[in-house]
């Protein structure tokens, strides 16, 4: 080969190798990658970017089907495809031209773990915060058929489309730093449903529900504390829309079953607002999902001492958390398909983070396996307050789903009170029925109202005989 003819070979491969480059392979969101999991028995979405304009073909191994999609000017893609029962692993081929294969694709049962640092909590715990028996659990957690994905923390004034993060089986490794809340859930499901589960976590300590809400539903609540484009965010994770736009917008419009959501710690100085922002939160994600009301399941804030927030005795009644508690009580009757697991017996003092994740974690897996995948003979839902009567000098409180009684497991009855017309609270005589209990105190001649553990820290002593306490209420709205 002379001179020429090898400066011509060499300018040959160049320029293979230039056009090569400009030709780049379809990029996927990092939802779509090996070791994910998709939502069985569903039409669920596939996205990613690819050249403008270009034809990208999707084809899916389990039913050796193949879907098309044109990319838009921007060079985003999405379509759906048709999924089987729970099974795998499978393979996804994506190709405009060049082929891109995702491996180990499992389909089954796939869950949105979001909230704030009780839901982002890891199971090896944080700093000199314990996970209580995490770390055998840890230990034998090599599970196939467990799959998660954390999105990282991001707080945005734009939406954003992507995220740097990949699927994992579940091992020690990946376990260890993820989601205790989440992965106690998702630990249940897969053994009493025997299906691949997938868990998505997107959370942010110390978070607000408003930093949850879309610019657009923000506004409403918030007018002009809502940042445009570009703003100084003034706190990360407590300024509206923020984490919608940096965690939230990538992964709307996975295909999934339903959310788990442990968040309100950060709202505890305002129930009254939580009242109607939560609701709304959950209305919006669901509207933007578009597969209906997806069932929405969520942890009651746990009671601890909040007055170590503020110095000043005169708020200890305005910033009582109980307020908060019930606020997410009453969005049960304002949420459909949801359901609340209720936490009055793991809550720690001093501890904003109670060391029993796995009863929080289980309790929601109870809502999801008895509500959602119609698993009988056990009980899910914990006794709640139904009613009351005045009769003379007492009071008969009912509640409803005990369906087998209520019992204190041995201990004494502690943690309500009594209230006449002046609106005063005296600690109460409680005598404990089946379904009822009566209550009385000889400082209050006409009862008009009654509280049950309605206190920042209080631990509750009322439960369902299935184990499951009864939630902190009031019978009044003062």
């Amino acid at each position: 080969m002379n001179k020429i003819t090898c400066k011509l070979v060499l300018l040959f491969f160049a320029c293979v190798a230039i056009f090569s480059s400009v030709q780049a392979k379809v990029k996927m969101s990092a939802l779509f990658a090996d070791h994910m999991v998709l939502q069985q028995q569903s039409e669920v979405a596939i996205w990613g970017w690819a050249d403008a304009r270009s034809e990208v073909n999707v084809t899916t191994s389990w039913n050796d089907k193949s879907y098309t999609a044109k990319a838009a000017k921007d060079g985003k893609f999405k379509l759906m495809v048709e999924t089987p029962a729970a099974g795998g692993p499978y393979e996804i081929i994506v190709s405009d031209g060049e082929a891109l294969t995702i491996e180990n694709v499992l389909i089954g049962e796939v869950w949105l773990c979001s909230g704030q640092s009780n839901m982002e909590m890891p199971m090896k715990g944080f700093r000199g915060q314990p996970v209580l028996g995490s770390n055998m659990d840890i230990l034998k957690s090599n599970n196939e058929n467990i799959r998660v994905i954390t999105v990282p923390r991001s707080s945005q004034t734009v939406a954003q489309e992507n995220f740097e993060a990949k699927w994992k089986v579940a091992d020690a490794a990946a376990i260890r730093n993820f989601s205790a809340t989440g992965y106690y859930f998702g630990r249940l499901l897969n053994e009493m449903l025997d299906v691949p589960i997938g868990l998505i976590e997107v959370s942010y300590g110390g978070s607000c529900v408003q930093a949850w809400m879309s610019p657009e539903t923000s506004v409403a609540f918030e007018g002009k504390q809502v940042p445009a484009p570009g703003d100084t965010i003034p706190v990360p994770n407590r300024t509206p829309t923020v984490l919608f736009n940096g965690m939230l917008n990538p992964v709307i419009g996975y295909g999934m079953k339903g959310c788990i959501w442990y968040q309100g710690e950060t709202n505890y100085q305002e129930p009254d607002r939580y009242e109607e922002l939560f609701p709304t939160m959950v209305n919006e994600w669901r509207e933007l999902w578009g597969i209906g009301n997806f069932p929405f399941y969520y942890a009651q804030i746990a009671p601890f001492d909040y007055s170590v927030f503020y110095s000043s005795e005169d708020v200890k009644e305005k910033y009582n958390s109980a307020y908060l508690r019930d606020a997410q009580r009453k969005a049960l009757d304002d949420i459909p398909n949801s359901g609340m697991a209720v936490l009055m017996d793991v809550g720690e003092e001093t501890c904003i983070h109670p060391m029993h994740k796995q009863e929080g974690g289980e309790r929601l897996a109870l809502w999801a396996l008895g509500e959602t995948y119609d698993l009988p003979d056990f009980s899910y839902k914990s006794p709640a307050y139904d009613a009351f009567e005045v009769k003379g000098s007492q009071v008969v409180v009912s509640f409803k789903d005990v369906a087998n009684g209520l019992t204190t497991f041995g201990k004494e009855l502690t943690g309500f009170e009594i209230a006449g017309e002046n609106k005063v609270f005296y600690p109460a005589d409680v005598f404990l029925r089946t379904k009822s209990v009566v209550v009385s105190s000889p400082r209050v001649e006409k009862p008009v109202a009654v509280r049950y553990a309605f206190k920042d820290f209080i631990v509750g002593t009322l439960f369902g005989t299935d184990g499951l306490p009864v939630s902190s209420f009031r019978t009044d709205d003062w």
